[in-house]
């Protein structure tokens, strides 16, 4: 399969994100996504999901109202293939953004069901490991996790109910996808941190 390298996918998000937290957060859930890709049984395909996981957000900096509606626009200019840019979209289902436009592209592969239940989840995994003494994941039960997830006000950005959605989009219970992701971001904490 043709598809656009890990490097001009790179290059392409930091043109339109100078935020370090959103480049980290885009460099967290490619790292998830290549993660899963290897346990799901779709190893060979591991770079392809980390790169739609890298570009999910790439318009959401300039154009939080627009967020994913904007995306295929600078997508298509960069030549990305159209399976990605459905992918990228398609973890924006059933929200409704600023502009007051409710997405309508569903997730239809395993790879964009697992982009939508990581991407909120990895946000509020690593807010709860900054909240820790070691700053990381490797130390986080997820007894601590649950306790974190389970309170409302923390990280109250990070959506239980598209989380929710996205584990039943998976047909797993919410614990299957805690313990996974946890696991994921554990195992990839270094690269994450060393910028993918």
């Amino acid at each position: 399969m043709e598809y656009i390298t890990r490097e001009a996918a790179y290059q392409l998000l930091k043109r339109y994100n100078q935020d370090p937290f959103h480049i980290q957060h885009a460099i967290t859930v490619e790292a998830a996504m290549k993660w899963y890709a290897k346990k799901l049984g779709y190893g060979e395909d591991a770079e392809y999901w980390g790169i739609v996981g890298l570009l999910h957000d790439i318009d959401f900096e300039l154009y939080p109202d627009e967020h994913c509606l904007k995306a295929p626009e600078l997508l298509r200019e960069a030549g990305v293939s159209e399976d990605i840019i459905h992918g990228v979209i398609s973890h924006g289902y059933g929200i409704t953004i600023g502009c007051g436009v409710t997405l309508d592209v569903e997730p239809v592969h395993e790879m964009e069901k697992v982009l939508f239940a990581v991407d909120e989840l990895t946000g509020l995994i690593w807010a709860a490991a900054l909240m820790r003494p070691s700053k990381s994941t490797k130390d986080m039960t997820l007894k601590s996790l649950k306790k974190k997830y389970k309170s409302k006000r923390f990280a109250a950005g990070c959506s239980r109910e598209i989380i929710e959605r996205g584990a039943d989009q998976l047909g797993w219970d919410l614990e299957k996808l805690l313990i996974l992701t946890l696991q994921s971001m554990k195992e990839c904490e270094d690269e994450i941190v060393n910028g993918g």
